[in-house]
């Protein structure tokens, strides 16, 4: 593959993750920061970013154990930190997911956390895997 058509492959793949709306303008603004000092930069911080969200995760998934004495406040400051960690780097759909559950976590709605949990770890795995293959590329 020449040079020309592996530019080409790249924009596309990145095309996709923000028209599906798996990231929004911070990535771009995360992209503008690395430069030939760094040119992994990106891929740096979000390889910083999935290992630290798999520790919030395992954080919440351990809080969340604890029926019927479940700490919402706990487990909502838990997500406000893997929020403003998603939100540093642009994981938009991640970010949502983290919305919904700190909804649910001043509602005391321990069913609606559980529900959006699911999906704010299967958003991330999917974001995961699709950042994968832009940064293969």
């Amino acid at each position: 593959m020449d040079r020309k058509q592996l530019q080409h492959q790249v924009a596309s793949v990145r095309k996709s993750l923000f028209d599906q709306g798996y990231l929004d303008d911070q990535f771009n603004r995360l992209e503008d920061l690395q430069d030939e000092t760094n040119p992994s930069f990106v891929e740096e911080v979000v390889t910083l970013f999935y290992s630290d969200s798999a520790r919030f995760i395992q954080n919440i998934e351990q809080a969340m154990i604890k029926k019927p004495n479940i700490d919402f406040g706990k487990l909502d400051d838990y997500m406000h930190q893997l929020k403003g960690s998603s939100s540093s780097f642009g994981a938009k759909k991640v970010k949502n997911e983290c919305s919904q559950f700190r909804e649910c976590c001043s509602a005391r709605n321990i069913e609606g956390c559980i529900k959006a949990f699911q999906q704010l770890k299967q958003e991330h795995a999917t974001l995961r895997r699709k950042l994968e293959t832009y940064f293969q590329v």
